[in-house]
């Protein structure tokens, strides 16, 4: 860990067992779940990697059962962590648990993460099950799930909608089968931190054997307090925290893990904890998974968004010019952010351009900064200033498509008042160029009609986005395609100074996406010609 990694009080006293937090992170299982969000095998191993290297105590790389992709992401994973528990989640039935258990047998520290709905709510119309049933099913499933390793986690989903004295004895059954490991999800994110507070003081304190496990939190953003309720399970006693980069996630997405381990940071007088996080990868791991799932991060998103340590207000920059920590609690570098002095264009060498791109927070491999560097010295040629946006954008794209099956080699558009527009466009489609002219309702329609006559098929574009990446009639465009076909649904973004060139980018890395997706749910099926 870097020296700056946590600069807090506890630094200077010893650090104690009992106050660590254990970083469970689940953006490859519920941040992956996320509407429109979807990696492939490869950026799976590099997101897990990277979490694997910055601290994170406990990676969820998958629902084994769900799909074959999923399966072989977990145990890919599995093989190549250094340090972290790989889990697995597993609904508790005897195929999940088994095919958990398959997919982690390569692990050093494996984990299986099984749970079952233990609300009014849930066992009645999810489960369609009494809560004897349910009961039952906790015990037989932890005693299952043990037979594979001695680290297994147990879930009660729906927890803070649970009856107390039922939540009690499920609770308590999971301890006896040998869990050592409970989680009290707030999977609805209906909770609020003083009631998360009593759920799970009540559990420890009421539960016999609840001294001898690990409480952990696993809580939804819905009402915008999954971090305020899940630092509240950690004041009662939880010292597992299950978050996501960038607070990805279903609906409203999960406690941020960026913000809580920054939050213990900084206000280590209030919260005497610690992690083993390396703070100064923060900033990278928010923008590799943003590139990888094309998921952007909100500008006034907290520790990661472009404006956490901007400045514009007159009296604050007053007050920054005399002292940085009259408007800053944190410093940039903490979390990984570094100014630089290298001033980027057409003139700039290899050496000075990867070091910027690690700055930003990007590292990328020799082919991907190969071309990055292609790129950029392209982009240098057009603009006369390149901003670190525009660096960011060109990396984020690289990353984003580096896997991808189709490629935008060309594309000719005539537009204008005459009509009809007119797109022509040349595809490489697994190393066969194609190509394609198409007209269409103005240039976008076109150009998306040439793309759908080179890759028929069914899916229905549910929004296009574009926006300027910097100020000026020079700024990259970024663009952002959502796609939907037979209920999945992907997200893409594409980035050129050719507003129309981001646009093929976009929607054909859309399209790489929900390839990905079929393969998951259909091995071998062949790409549409």
């Amino acid at each position: 860990m870097s020296d700056n990694a946590q600069s807090s009080e506890m630094d200077r006293r010893e650090r104690n067992d009992a106050d660590q937090i254990h970083i469970f992170d689940t953006t490859l299982r519920d941040g992956e779940q996320s509407p429109g969000a979807s990696m492939t095998l490869a950026e799976k191993l590099q997101v897990a990697e990277l979490l694997d290297e910055m601290g994170v105590d406990i990676i969820e790389a998958g629902f084994p059962i769900a799909s074959n992709g999923d399966f072989e992401a977990v145990s890919e994973i599995a093989k190549i962590a250094k340090n972290a528990v790989i889990c697995g989640l597993a609904r508790a039935s005897s195929k999940d648990i088994d095919r958990a258990g398959d997919a982690l047998r390569h692990a050093k520290r494996p984990r299986i993460h099984t749970f079952i709905s233990t609300s009014p709510v849930h066992m009645k119309y999810k489960l369609q099950m009494e809560p004897e049933e349910v009961l039952a099913a906790v015990t037989s499933s932890v005693q299952r799930a043990r037979q594979y390793t001695d680290n297994v986690e147990w879930s009660a989903e729906d927890a803070t909608r649970t009856d107390h004295d039922y939540l009690c004895r499920c609770v308590e059954a999971a301890i006896k089968a040998g869990a050592g490991t409970i989680n009290i999800p707030d999977t609805v994110g209906y909770t609020v931190p003083e009631e998360y507070n009593h759920v799970i003081e009540m559990l420890r304190e009421r539960v016999p054997g609840g001294d001898t496990v690990i409480f952990s939190t696993h809580c939804h953003n819905d009402l915008g307090m999954a971090v305020a309720n899940s630092l509240a399970g950690v004041k009662a006693g939880a010292r597992q925290v299950e978050c996501t980069i960038n607070g990805m996630g279903e609906r409203a997405g999960n406690a941020a893990l960026e913000e809580i381990v920054m939050a213990i940071n900084t206000r280590n007088d209030v919260l005497p904890y610690w992690t083993g996080i390396d703070t100064t990868m923060i900033t990278r791991a928010s923008k590799l998974v943003s590139a990888v799932t094309s998921f952007p991060v909100q500008y006034n998103k907290a520790i990661v968004g472009q404006n956490a340590f901007a400045h514009e207000s007159g009296i604050h920059q007053d007050g920054m010019l005399k002292h940085n920590e009259t408007y800053e609690i944190m410093t940039p570098e903490s979390v990984g952010l570094k100014e630089s002095s290298l001033v980027m264009g057409k003139h700039s060498g290899r050496h000075a351009f990867r070091e910027k791109l690690k700055d930003l927070g990007y590292e990328l491999g020799d082919n991907a900064f190969q071309d990055a560097f292609v790129r950029f010295k392209e982009l240098a040629d057009k603009k006369k200033k390149i901003f670190d946006e525009d660096i960011e954008a060109l990396a984020g794209d690289e990353v984003a498509h580096a896997n991808d099956r189709i490629q935008v080699e060309a594309l000719t558009v005539i537009a204008g008042t005459g009509g009809p527009q007119k797109a022509t466009l040349t595809l490489d489609i697994d190393g066969r160029h194609v190509t394609k002219e198409a007209t269409g309702n103005g240039p976008v329609d076109a150009l998306f009609n040439a793309i759908h006559a080179l890759v028929p098929h069914d899916a229905n574009l549910q929004l296009y986005q574009v926006h300027a990446v910097t100020e000026g009639t020079d700024a990259q465009a970024e663009v952002s395609v959502r796609l939907e076909e037979d209920g999945k649904t992907v997200t893409a973004r594409g980035a050129d100074v050719d507003t129309l060139v981001a646009s093929a980018k976009a929607y054909v890395s859309a399209l790489n996406k929900l390839i990905v997706k079929r393969e998951k749910t259909a091995p071998g099926e062949m790409l549409a010609s």
